[in-house]
């Protein structure tokens, strides 16, 4: 398998697919992988596919031609290319009823992206239909690649460019009323099977749709369209064909749609938006047949098509609440659908319901809230009875299956449509629920859930209906159901903010808690998650119940509850501990940390190799650090800067433990990460009265980093800087930590893919980077480092990772800031050092950040990119700003892959003069984001 010949791939595809060898078959995919790469795949797919000699073959030379053409098109000289297209539509002319589908498909897409990508093919579906359309056989892939063409026309992979993407438009808005005709053509066709043809043409009808290649005044009265409507209303409709009808009249909606946002002034239009509007309304007696035969597929098929016919009438429900739109008929659809005993149904309107209620939230309208209360009463009342769970279920809802995920989203969205009806009144409508007689526990555990999610955004002072349920829930005997009792103690925490406010009944509420804690049935959780958030809550009230509290805190390890809530727990009595007079706080402190040190010292004490360390488990360090670090993060007494902080000497005593934390499990990444996370929060805390550590930790650091390359210890190392580069007597030992820190970042970062491997590296050192230049730039600045420093970010530029980039940017700009004029003392010492960078390295910048823009970022990553080419702007003037910038441009490509003109003279010149006239980052953010389309 040395040279690539037909006979030689014919080897590899027999070994790969019919070997039994493992070894061999990896050998041999690993060699299809690197013949797929080379130049000589092109015409040895083209002779395997006619060849024709097995299925596994064809179907590998198929995705050989359509990933060829995908991804390395630009290897074919332009003359080749109608030979090419030729080729492939004798292929597709040759398909016949034993042609495998995957295989038809490949072959498609190449033909589709083949038309897309060449320029000199003037009049692709023109021609596909003359040649193609004749001949029966020819009929399914020809449809199949009219299908696939608009579906390929915002392919990542193509990049085809804005010109050619409206050029493409243009061409099928030419040929709309062609493909129409045949696709009416091929419906009559009596040689044709019946169901087949008909899904292949609502298929390739709704791909033109979804691209809007029609007019809407067209898209209704056509044969296309009245036989998806007749495939929905009739029950004996074949579940495939019901799919693909949905597809249609769903697409159908978003043509509708697409002309309101454009601006409807067509009578014409209005009066085929209220047809489709009256068909698809029609559809609520086969919705009805559809749940009364249980066929919930189909059921869903009509949910989807009620809801996005709101979405297409959307702005129209939300016209005049003094005469609202007849479209608001459209709502009662989607409520039948919630409606539905199957939640998954209901689950489809979600993102309807989120729209509106935003919406609405945004207009702040009184008269039209009111107008949509019916409806969310209504919503909220088929939540309701979705969320219950069945009367034979004995326990909790498994965390993580699909009805605990619903209810999750079932919460979510009822915080977010509450304000419409009103916390208080959706409240109150539950609490009735719970006072019928003979309520079944199910319907009662719902209620309290519903109540759950509304309960923060009940006033305080309510003194109606929240005292009775505090009662009721406190006086709950141990016979209730487990999961009522769970729901309970959960609102009983959401009520936080009222308990605070009624102090008479805090006593009751911490023992209620207090014994829910205790118990081993699965209540201490939700009993836990209450107690937090009541220590949130009622910060000062809770002070006097402190030794109880540190008892908790004691007694952890002895309740069923797991670390993560453990760490919730340990947050809300620390925001307690936040409130004791100094000379309770470092005691009660000192003892809470002393609680998970202890265990950790004996961890790093014992001869146990860092592998037996079990994840979550009490032999992880983990384990412990995270705890120990929820309570330093969340004690945060105001202390002034003159007096010692009382979390200073409970840091400084537990630096010999954290330091062999750090020695032991050097090599552990997570165990790293999380020990320099408690460094950071101990750090922030006490802030310049860690100065003793200072020393000692950057020594340790920077002998683990150059071994290990943890990232982590960069970001820590930003932390030292912020809080004491302003320090004279940190300074030095602050800049030699960064020394040490380059070689081995920069020799990491250097190697194959280094910058792709290692993104938090990237950006914890630019992160750490941007930090010296906040806080001692004139240090940095005439310091040696800062022009490898430069360099590497010049590289790094292209990464096309949110974080990592965002830093690199970041850096730049943090640089750049200190270049202008400004009458600030550092500025002046600063400026004539960044201006030379600046003049310096500029032009390798500018080229750098368009390549990257073009090529590899993201566009929402562009703001940031076009925040430097303004701060570079400012620095050296548009005299050298527009050199750099026509030197960037004129390195772009001129044409695509496929011949065609990317950006023309008149657009490069344009974005240009965009960028130097903008005073503003947003304008030349939005001229980027523009450019760089031409070459997507």
């Amino acid at each position: 398998m040395d040279t690539y010949s037909v006979d030689v791939v014919y080897q590899a595809i027999s070994a790969l697919f019919q070997g039994n060898n493992a070894k061999e078959q990896e050998k041999a995919n690993k060699w299809l992988q690197e013949f797929q790469k080379s130049i000589y795949s092109w015409t040895i797919a083209d002779e395997l596919l006619h060849q024709k000699r097995d299925l596994h073959a064809n179907y590998f030379a198929a995705q050989t031609m359509r990933n060829k053409i995908q991804n390395s098109f630009s290897e074919l000289p332009p003359h080749t290319h109608e030979s090419l297209r030729d080729s492939l539509i004798t292929h597709i002319g040759q398909i016949d009823e034993q042609t495998d589908n995957v295989i038809v498909t490949q072959l498609s897409l190449a033909v589709a992206d083949l038309a897309l990508l060449m320029a000199s093919w003037q009049e692709p579906i023109n021609d596909l239909l003359v040649t193609l359309a004749p001949h029966p056989a020819a009929i399914w892939p020809l449809l199949e690649v009219l299908k696939v063409l608009p579906e390929e026309i915002d392919s990542r992979y193509l990049r085809l460019g804005a010109n050619r993407r409206e050029e493409v438009h243009k061409q099928l808005d030419a040929s709309a009323e062609c493909v129409l005709k045949f696709l009416c053509a091929c419906m009559q066709r009596e040689d044709l099977d019946q169901q087949r043809v008909w899904n292949a043409v609502l298929r390739t009808y709704s791909a033109w749709l979804v691209i809007h290649a029609f007019p809407l005044s067209h898209v209704y009265n056509n044969a296309l369209s009245q036989l998806a409507f007749r495939l929905l209303s009739l029950p004996e409709t074949t579940g495939k064909l019901h799919d693909n009808a949905t597809e249609c009249v769903c697409a159908l909606l978003s043509c509708m749609n697409t002309s309101r946002q454009d601006g409807v002034t067509n009578e014409s239009e209005f009066s085929v938006e209220a047809q489709i509007f009256g068909a698809v309304c029609m559809l609520e007696t086969p919705y009805h047949l559809s749940v009364a035969h249980e066929d919930t597929d189909k059921t869903i098929n009509y949910c989807r098509i009620f809801t996005s016919l709101c979405d297409a009438f959307f702005y129209n429900l939300l016209e005049d609440p003094q005469k609202p739109h007849y479209c608001l008929k459209g709502l009662d659809l989607v409520l039948l659908c919630v409606g539905h005993f199957d939640y998954e149904v209901a689950e489809i309107t979600f993102h309807l319901w989120y729209k509106l209620s935003e919406d609405l939230f945004q207009r702040n309208d009184n008269k039209l809230t009111t107008l949509f209360k019916p409806h969310i009463e209504r919503l909220i009342s088929a939540l309701f009875r979705h969320s219950q769970m069945e009367s034979d279920h004995d326990g909790l809802i498994e965390e993580n299956n699909n009805f605990y995920d619903f209810r999750r989203k079932v919460s979510d969205l009822i915080k977010d449509v509450a304000f419409i009806v009103g916390s208080g009144a959706c409240f109150k409508q539950m609490f009735h629920i719970l006072q019928v007689p003979e309520t079944t526990w199910e319907s009662t555990e719902a209620a309290l859930f519903i109540m759950q999610n509304v309960a923060k955004n009940i006033l305080p002072e309510e003194n109606e209906v929240i005292p009775k349920v505090v009662e009721a829930i406190l006086n709950m005997s141990e016979q209730t159901h487990i999961a009522v009792r769970y729901t309970a103690i959960l609102l009983i925490g959401e009520l936080c903010e009222w308990i605070e406010n009624h102090a008479e009944s805090l006593e009751a509420v911490l023992n209620f808690l207090l014994f829910a804690l205790q118990q081993k049935n699965g209540l201490a959780p939700a009993a836990a998650m209450a107690l937090t958030s009541i220590c949130s809550a009622c910060r000062q009230k809770m002070v006097c119940h402190i030794s109880g509290l540190v008892e908790i805190a004691r007694s952890l390890d002895s309740f069923q509850i797991n670390n993560d809530v453990a760490i919730g727990l340990l947050k809300g009595i620390s925001l307690i501990l936040t409130r004791l007079p100094r000379e309770q706080l470092q005691p009660a402190l000192r003892e809470i940390v002393g609680f998970q040190l202890q265990p950790l010292a004996q961890l790093t004490e014992s001869s146990n190799s860092e592998a037996s360390a079990q994840k979550g488990e009490r032999s992880d360090p983990v384990y412990w650090i995270d705890r120990a670090c929820a309570i330093i993060r969340h004690t945060n007494p105001d202390v002034p800067d003159t007096v010692e902080h009382p979390t200073v000497a409970i840091l400084n005593d537990a630096w010999p433990l954290i330091s062999r934390v750090m020695d032991k499990y050097q090599s552990d990444l997570r165990i790293m990460e999380r020990t320099c996370r408690l460094i950071r929060y101990g750090i922030r805390m006490v802030r310049k009265q860690a100065v003793q550590l200072v020393e000692p930790l950057i020594k340790q650091m920077v002998v683990l980093y150059a071994v290990q390359h943890h990232s982590c210890f960069l970001y820590v190392g930003s932390i030292l800087v912020d809080e004491f580069a302003r320090s004279s007597e940190c300074i030095g030992v602050l800049l030699e930590m960064l020394q040490a820190f380059i070689e081995p970042t920069f020799g990491l970062l250097q190697m194959e893919n280094g910058l792709k491997n290692n993104p938090d590296t990237v950006d914890d050192f630019f992160r750490l980077a941007s930090r010296y230049l906040d806080c001692c730039p004139h240090q940095l600045l005439q310091s040696s480092l800062i022009t490898p420093i430069f360099q590497c970010a010049l590289i790094a530029c292209a990464l096309d990772h949110r974080e990592a980039n965002s830093s690199v940017m970041k850096f730049f700009i943090n640089l750049l800031v200190w270049g202008r004029t400004n009458s600030h003392s550092r500025n002046a010492e600063c400026r004539p050092l960044v201006v030379e960078l600046a003049n310096q390295h500029g032009g390798a910048l500018v080229m750098n950040l368009i390549q990257a823009s073009v090529f590899q970022l993201h566009s929402y990553m562009l703001a940031d990119v076009a925040e430097v080419l303004h701060e570079l702007k400012q620095v050296v003037g548009n005299d050298r700003m527009q050199p750099f910038l026509a030197q960037a441009l004129e390195s772009l490509p001129k044409k695509n892959s496929g011949g065609y003109v990317t950006a023309t003279q008149q657009q490069l010149d344009e974005f240009s003069s965009t960028v130097l006239r903008s005073d503003t980052t947003k304008a030349i953010s939005q001229a980027l984001k523009t450019f760089t389309r031409l070459f997507r």
